[in-house]
């Protein structure tokens, strides 16, 4: 059964010229089809594959089609062979299995894959056949820079993660595991490599992989696993360049609300590095089994203040530390409180429980109250989320349910 959505209606004219100009200009390349049956083997053997999932009485996926039909016929001029770049599609009404599958939540959605594996960032860019081209080129564009003198690492830009390739041969399993990370990882962490005798100097045991972190001083870290396992070089890599606590920025913020999970946010000046490394310790600390359950997110105070004013605050009172469930903002009462021991677990455990919800509502839990000590049942405003504007908007998809949120 199709839910109920409530969206302003179409432009009728707008839609009709966009669907008749289709028509009357057909496709010169199909749109793979996928379902159940075929799927698989169609994603696994393609090296990049955009896939559309979309419904047909959905009025934004009725206007994408044709814009998705010519941006495939442009690419593949670029890119005959038919395992280069596929372009795809899934009707979700008919193979809701699927969409399952795939979390789709809202139409339509754009996502990309490499061999097979599903790419965690979707396309969410403009809806145009030059985007999606140019989107698809950065794709198939290389990810690794070749580094042709080893002086070339000693001016790398240290505010970045770098991952660093030392290979005897180019064309060795080694590299080509490498390469495969690196195409799924690129938009994460910046990738060298080099080859022969330019890399001979760091290969001391054979071939190497080594990671820089942010920071001038900070150590490097050697990879010391199997370099023909994708699965450990994947993993390894990955806890290298997707740290724990993220930044959230007006770019990505939809893609992270979308995860569906709450805010824990530190709001700081760009240029105080000490209390999100403060924070970033604290959360390793006390939050690593949280993971999972609530987003680790840090923010530039100058650029969000407009959720700093919804708690009260200003730029002047960073550093912040803030709970946004998608429903209220939730304030820790001062930074400071960071030093006490599981202070934050609680902050976080009492978002979980409900108790902060109550709290701002209600006033303090009776267990809080010290004995003998009225309770008073205080009624409250808390703020309303502010980050929930940043999700997808219903003037670009078709939103298919609402979560629930505390």
């Amino acid at each position: 059964m199709r839910p109920a959505i409530f969206l302003p209606p179409p432009d009728p004219g707008c839609v009709l010229l966009i669907l008749v100009s289709w028509l009357l200009n057909p496709a010169r390349s199909e749109i793979t089809s996928l379902d159940s049956g075929n799927i698989d083997d169609i994603l696994n053997n393609a090296d990049v594959a955009l896939v559309n999932f979309y419904a047909d009485w959905c009025r934004f996926s009725q206007m994408l089609h044709p814009i998705f039909e010519e941006a495939s016929n442009v690419i593949k001029e670029e890119y005959p062979d038919k395992n280069q770049v596929v372009f795809a599609r899934v009707d979700c009404d008919q193979h809701s299995d699927i969409a399952q599958r795939y979390r789709i939540s809202k139409y339509p959605t754009l996502k990309l894959f490499r061999n097979g594996m599903m790419m965690k960032r979707e396309y969410r860019g403009q809806r145009s056949v030059t985007a999606i081209a140019d989107y698809i080129r950065q794709q198939k564009s290389n990810p690794i820079r070749e580094v042709n003198d080893l002086e070339e690492i000693k001016s790398l830009d240290r505010s970045k993660r770098n991952i660093i390739g030392y290979f005897e041969q180019k064309d060795a399993n080694n590299y080509k595991t490498f390469e495969r990370v690196a195409n799924i990882l690129h938009d994460d962490c910046v990738f060298l490599s080099a080859f022969g005798p330019i890399s001979k100097p760091e290969r001391f045991s054979g071939d190497n992989v080594i990671y820089k972190p942010p920071g001038e001083n900070a150590p490097d870290m050697v990879y010391l696993g199997s370099m023909t396992n994708f699965d450990l070089t994947y993993a390894w890599t990955q806890d290298k360049c997707v740290p724990l606590v993220r930044e959230i920025t007006f770019e990505n913020g939809e893609e992270l609300t979308e995860e569906g999970l709450p805010f824990l946010i530190l709001f700081h000046m760009k240029d105080d590095l000490e209390s999100l490394e403060k924070f970033q310790q604290e959360v390793a600390r006390q939050l690593i089994s949280e993971k999972g359950t609530i987003n680790f997110l840090h923010a530039d105070c100058d650029k969000f203040r407009h959720p700093l004013l919804h708690i009260q605050k200003t730029p002047a009172d960073c550093p912040v530390i803030a709970i946004d469930s998608f429903r209220h903002m939730y304030v820790l009462p001062d930074f400071s409180d960071l030093a006490i021991p599981g202070k934050l677990k609680q902050f976080v455990l009492d978002l979980h429980s409900g108790k902060l919800h109550r709290e701002f509502h209600h006033g303090p839990d009776p267990t809080d109250v010290a004995p003998g000590q009225p309770i008073q049942d205080l009624a409250s405003s808390p703020p309303e989320s502010s980050f929930q504007k940043l999700a997808p908007s219903e003037h670009r998809y078709t939103l298919l349910r609402e979560k629930d949120e505390l």
